[in-house]
């Protein structure tokens, strides 16, 4: 969507783009319930993203990049940090190879590597500059709960507390900026990666739904609701922290 049909439709026309906020991977599931709930907060979005979103009631500016190529993703971030003060950063791109131990493959640890980590990087170096000299920022990395433990996630749990680990440090490294960085980590959260996985009529999604304390799939509605709080100029003295959104499974 270019920028000018976006300006012209909904919310995301009275946006301010002084208070412009990038989610990667906005286009589907919890990506694009992240990039309408701040939108609806006020900001103006732009979603990066290898595929353009999917509904028409988020009239974000889109762009389109391979995320896990770091050259193309790097010049994408400095043409949007020419163009628009950032304020807000969502890394949310991220995907997983389900596998047990001995059958977690090379190729997909660089690829998830790429994609989940990498890029978060990449992006944050790319709109630091505008942060630090607009005085604050609010960076978030959408993580995940089996950073605590859970089979036949090897390469992505590595990907999802690499993220925490690096959210920890730039907290540190940017509290004298007025930026904050903090983490949202879901629990089962229904989008179609989730199904994908677990089909709603096998076994295991049942065993799944059956170990969540609040009986219910989180939504991604959910996970937008934290990060919004995250991203709230009011938020500006929790940082460094990860929120756990799993419906109590994490708990006990």
């Amino acid at each position: 969507m270019s920028q000018d049909s976006a300006q012209s439709n909904g919310t995301q026309g009275h946006a301010t783009q002084n208070h412009c906020a990038v989610v990667t991977g906005g286009a589907r599931n919890i990506g694009q319930a992240i990039a309408l709930r701040l939108q609806q907060d006020g900001y103006y979005v732009i979603v990066v993203d290898i595929v353009e979103p999917e509904t028409d009631s988020l009239k974000a500016e889109a762009r389109q990049v391979d995320l896990a190529d770091a050259d193309a993703t790097r010049r994408v971030m400095e043409e949007i940090a020419e163009r628009y003060t950032v304020t807000r950063l969502v890394n949310n791109v991220g995907i997983v190879t389900p596998a047990l131990l001995e059958e977690a493959w090379l190729e997909d640890f660089d690829k998830l590597m790429h994609l989940n980590v990498r890029s978060a990087l990449v992006c944050t170096q790319a709109l630091l500059p505008a942060m630090k000299a607009h005085g604050m920022g609010r960076i978030v990395l959408n993580t995940s709960r089996v950073v605590l433990g859970k089979e036949a996630r090897t390469i992505y749990s590595a990907t999802k507390g690499a993220l925490q680990s690096m959210a920890r440090t730039w907290a540190l490294e940017l509290a004298e900026h007025g930026i904050t960085v903090n983490c949202v980590a879901p629990g089962p959260i229904a989008t179609s990666a989730f199904w994908q996985n677990n089909p709603p009529d096998s076994e295991r999604a049942h065993r799944i739904i059956g170990n969540i304390p609040l009986r219910r799939m989180g939504r991604p509605e959910d996970v937008a609701q934290a990060i919004s709080f995250f991203c709230d100029e009011r938020s500006g003295f929790i940082t460094g922290q990860t929120l756990f959104v799993c419906g109590g499974v994490t708990t006990g």
